[in-house]
């Protein structure tokens, strides 16, 4: 049986391989089996006409013109000039506790998502519960949260818990539950399904085939998704400060409302010192995650 089946493959690979050296021969005597058909030829050329008319549309309907840029460069110029040199005039410590507030909302929402998103991504992996109902009704459950924006959700808390940071925390957890919900669901998904397997024909329920077979497979990859989003959500702290969900946001509104520029100018500086740190250290973590997790 197994003589059989490998003079089988290798009698496919000889057909291969021949066929591959004498390819330019096969277009020539059969030009029709390489054509492309008539429905593919007009995609490929009607999609790259639809993408430029759709972008010639936008551009009228935005009122797009290279004249107003051209015109705005040296109001931009005059801008950056009055920026400069930086300082921050006596209100380092006020930046610093507003940038340690940021870095706390960042942490907080992003934390609080990922621990509610975690048991929830479960329900809405099909290899875990293959009921239908379940599972579409969590997918679509992460769905309706990630679909809202974070600026979206801080407005709405703001309205609910009042101006500060605690409203900010609340945003960054409620659009990162329905982004951690969907990622880590595919991750689960995506998992070997002999660990299970095995658990289960030595007797093990299906709790044991979570536990045991599915979580140190995401664990990994869950843990370099959170640290990712911690990183965006450091940015996305700053944003959401403006409208006044707390952190450095609003020393920023408040700054540019006002035309210290040299002082938004610092401000600037320490946001982007800080979220190139945390980047730097969050992808040394990530790395060092999925290299053990790779080893094991």
């Amino acid at each position: 049986m197994n003589t059989a089946s490998s003079t089988i493959s290798t009698g496919k690979r000889a057909i291969r391989e021949t066929a591959l050296a004498d390819l330019d021969g096969l277009r020539r005597r059969h030009p029709g089996a390489f054509a492309k058909s008539p429905l593919r030829r007009l995609f490929m050329i009607g999609l790259p006409v639809v993408m430029v008319a759709l972008a010639l549309a936008a551009m009228v309907w935005l009122d797009f013109s290279l004249v107003r840029i051209w015109n705005g460069l040296h109001r931009l110029g005059q801008f950056a000039i009055l920026m400069i040199p930086p300082a921050p005039e006596g209100r380092f410590m006020a930046f610093s506790i507003a940038l340690g507030e940021t870095l706390a909302i960042a942490f907080l929402g992003t934390l609080t998502a990922a621990i509610l998103a975690f048991p929830v991504a479960f329900l809405a992996a099909k290899n875990v519960i293959p009921n239908i109902f379940v599972h579409f009704g969590a997918r679509r459950t992460f769905d309706v949260f990630r679909s809202v924006d974070t600026l979206i959700w801080a407005l709405m808390w703001i309205n609910v818990v009042g101006l500060g940071p605690f409203a900010g925390a609340l945003a960054i957890a409620c659009a990162d539950f329905g982004a951690f919900g969907k990622l880590f669901s595919e991750a689960i998904e995506a998992t070997d399904g002999k660990a299970t397997e095995g658990i289960a024909a030595s007797g093990g329920s299906k709790a044991h085939q979570v536990r045991f077979g599915l979580v140190p497979q995401v664990l990994p990859v869950i843990a370099s998704q959170v640290l990712y989003f911690f990183e965006s959500n450091v940015r996305s702290a700053t944003i959401i400060g403006i409208v006044g969900a707390g952190g450095v946001g609003a020393y920023l509104t408040e700054l540019i409302r006002v035309l210290e520029l040299k002082q938004v100018a610092f401000l600037i500086l320490m946001i982007l010192v800080t979220v190139a740190v945390i980047d730097f250290i969050s992808s040394k973590l990530r790395m060092a995650v999925i290299g053990k997790s790779k080893m094991v």
